[in-house]
């Protein structure tokens, strides 16, 4: 079973909407999109109870939006070649259900598009199942500059969010 897709998760309801023609169109409520990856937990994501380490949660977390952006034709690299770099202000990180070695875990991150000064990204980890939600939270990122100044994020990056709003 493959997760890479894009579709949108009604913010009000938390339903995910997959196959709407025109996004716009759906009912007046605020939408945010989402994308969503696979990955299968390693033996070295394990403790020596098999299950995975909580920090790595937050690299799972990375992944997401790393492909999220991805998914957008704006991949982290070309931001930084632009001069904006976008660490890691604050996260949060609730744990349900533990991961467990060789489970294939869907990374679903979507992006807070209520934030304005930062950008916010939400996760879901779920089993591969699509049921079992192991853990949730978010990230808040800074936007820095070449010089390490805060900047608010740049036309570019608003840009392409904006194309992409449903």
């Amino acid at each position: 079973m493959k997760f890479k897709e894009s579709s949108i998760v009604d913010s009000d309801t938390g339903f995910l909407q997959i196959g709407a023609q025109n996004l716009n169109q759906l009912d007046g409520r605020a939408h945010m999109l989402i994308h969503k990856t696979n990955y299968r937990v390693i033996y070295g994501d394990t403790d020596n109870m098999g299950q995975a380490y909580y920090g790595n949660y937050l690299k799972w977390f990375e992944i997401g939006r790393n492909e999220l952006f991805r998914s957008l034709g704006l991949a982290y690299k070309s931001v930084e070649a632009q001069g904006i770099f976008l660490p890691v202000a604050e996260v949060f990180c609730k744990y349900a259900v533990p991961a467990k070695y060789d489970d294939l875990l869907m990374i679903e991150t979507s992006l807070d598009l209520r934030v304005k000064g930062a950008i916010k990204f939400d996760y879901r980890i779920w089993r591969e199942d699509g049921e079992t939600l192991l853990a949730h939270g978010y990230t808040k990122h800074a936007c820095l500059n070449h010089e390490g100044k805060v900047v608010r994020p740049p036309p570019f990056i608003k840009e392409v969010i904006e194309q992409n709003r449903p």
